[in-house]
């Protein structure tokens, strides 16, 4: 066996099919293209539809199948018209990444029920009624792949985590249980978890320049994560590579999380 064919065996997504929520910028946007590469056919969810569309034009000139649906993930109609409108371009999906998020992050005492609500609703509720759609499914299949974008805001509160931080210990959360239901069914659930990435999420923090180098000071390997960074982790949980690897939380964070 030649170490392109080990490896393909290893980690090749030909002929499966992607959803990935967020795909169009930042991290979500570098799984994507990842996953694509790889050989799955993608589809990626978000809203603005001059971001989807350049993404797309840049997957196909890659030469990989890919398409885009523009949804509003905040609420629950929004997210199950986004499903099926993912499904018609593909079929049933193999692999759900789950990256959509909002960042709002008003000090507690200012933290209102409206910020609360939709903190909740796009970072938590979104990923479970995707997850209620696909996953039986994926386990009836035999094999599925649910991965879940989180933060240190998971483990760890600092810079006001507020909702968002509890949103993401309770996606973390969600990916155990996920884990527990299909998981003896082929369909692996985990969770990939950033350090500070310069995305558009995490504008306020990336436009104060000495915030920047505390964080990057912070890590062992001296700097902070680019969206690239993700493409290794997420091929992996998306290939036959985790089949036993579920119910994880995998740090790529560059050891901020451990220093």
């Amino acid at each position: 066996m030649t170490s392109d064919s080990y490896l393909s065996g290893l980690f090749s997504l030909n002929g499966q099919v992607a959803v990935v929520t967020g795909g169009s910028s930042g991290i979500g946007r570098g799984i994507a293209g990842a996953l694509a590469r790889a050989g799955a056919s993608v589809v990626v969810v978000a809203r603005r539809e001059a971001e989807l569309t350049a993404t797309i034009e840049e997957l196909k000139a890659d030469g990989c199948r890919a398409a885009w649906v523009s949804a509003d993930l905040s609420t629950r109609d929004g997210v199950r018209a986004a499903a099926e409108e993912a499904v018609a371009a593909f079929g049933e999906p193999d692999i759900l990444v789950n990256s959509a998020g909002i960042n709002l992050r008003p000090p507690m005492s200012e933290l209102g029920e409206d910020v609360w609500d939709t903190t909740m609703a796009v970072n938590l509720e979104a990923p479970y009624l995707l997850g209620q759609r696909f996953g039986p499914k994926m386990a009836e299949r035999g094999f599925g792949r649910i991965i879940h974008i989180t933060s240190q805001q998971a483990h760890r509160a600092f810079v006001q985590s507020g909702a968002y931080g509890v949103s993401k210990g309770a996606l973390e959360s969600l990916a155990r249980s996920q884990a527990e239901a299909w998981s003896p069914y082929g369909v692996t659930c985990n969770t990939l978890v950033p350090g500070f990435v310069m995305t558009p999420l995490n504008t306020r923090l990336s436009a104060d320049p000495q915030q920047v180098a505390a964080l990057a000071a912070r890590t062992m390997v001296g700097r902070n994560g680019l969206a690239e960074d993700f493409a290794g982790a997420a091929v992996f949980l998306a290939s036959r590579a985790s089949a036993y690897v579920t119910g994880q939380a995998l740090f790529v964070d560059g050891g901020l999380s451990v220093h």
